[in-house]
């Protein structure tokens, strides 16, 4: 008998092709069409990308629901507590989007080290005299703290090495790495700029605040590629506008679409893209294509990839 699975976002069609050819699929892109579906459907796997919550209450409303996926890494918006209680995998695509989120958090340095957004805006405006006001500079020579050593973190630090940088970083626990661990107060002391790649686990809410960005030098750059809320932001709006720091970019941000923090948004210095940083071809098809193969493996009886099941621990 084939199983029934509930879509809370779109997926790669390739993805969704390897979906159908297994099991029975339904779309609840909204609260209305997924009641229309569970009132006439057993669901067995619901799966979302990063936007689509799935909450107890999404749970207990599908009695025989056996996975909830993620097409994606963070697990922000599933609540795994409640899925490892009730017996639920929790399947997730770890480590697939580190690449593509490292590349864009150095283009995102280059971006803003080099003034490259504004001198491409003058020229758009035929005031190629700007050059004689450029104050850019460069990556090499320059010191990159890094907040978070998993994955991303580590992939960054090995490209901006590439780069000339002297890496340093903090993390909970101290790695066999090549580069100095240091204390949160010395990374933000030292750094020219410094760059998140830390999940947003309890407590960890506006952790860089206004003492800490208090630290930093008033010449460093902030770069924000892991999640929004790691920021206080109305404290980082400050710190820009007293010209505390330098200027800040984002792929992130407490509120998306941007409301409470269209102040930074807006600000000169500031450069923030629309969470799109693992929204590559190369890398959606693969998180998305991942993600589905060991769905399927878990509802036709086969053994998915351990490493996808973040909560293998509470089978054991």
């Amino acid at each position: 008998m084939r199983k029934n699975v509930m879509l809370l976002e779109t997926i790669a069609d390739e993805a969704l092709a390897i979906l159908r050819e297994h099991v029975n699929v339904f779309t609840g892109y909204d609260k209305a069409s997924q009641e229309v579906v569970l009132a006439k459907e057993e669901i067995h796997a619901v799966i979302t990308r990063g936007k689509m919550r799935v909450d107890e209450a999404l749970m207990v409303s599908c009695p025989q629901l056996q996975v909830v996926a993620r097409c994606g890494v963070g697990l922000d918006n599933v609540d795994v507590k409640t899925a490892s209680a009730r017996k639920i995998r929790v399947i997730n695509a770890p480590g697939s989007n580190a690449g593509t989120i490292a590349e864009h958090t150095l283009a995102l340095m280059l971006m803003l080290m080099r003034d490259m957004y504004t001198s491409v805006e003058r020229v758009k405006q035929e005031e190629w005299n700007w050059r004689n006001q450029y104050g850019g500079d460069e990556l090499n020579g320059k010191t990159l703290g890094i907040l978070g050593m998993g994955n991303i973190g580590k992939r960054v630090a090995r490209l901006a090495s590439a780069f000339g940088m002297e890496v340093v970083y903090w993390s909970r626990s101290a790695q066999d790495l090549p580069y100095r661990r240091l204390s949160l107060e010395e990374v933000l002391q030292q750094s020219d700029i410094v760059s998140l790649h830390l999940p947003l686990e309890k407590g960890m809410e506006n952790m860089i605040g206004k003492a800490q960005l208090g630290l930093m030098k008033p010449q460093a750059f902030l770069i924000n590629t892991a999640r929004g809320a790691l920021i206080d932001h109305a404290a980082l709006l400050e710190a820009l506008n007293e010209g505390s720091i330098a200027g800040f970019a984002a792929d992130v941000l407490p509120d998306e679409p941007p409301v409470q923090s269209l102040g930074v948004v807006k600000h000169s210095r500031v450069l923030v893209t629309p969470h799109s940083a693992s929204l590559t071809a190369t890398t959606y098809r693969k998180m998305c294509v991942y993600t589905i193969k060991n769905v399927v493996a878990l509802l036709t009886g086969h053994e998915p990839d351990k490493e996808s099941v973040y909560n293998r621990d509470s089978f054991v």
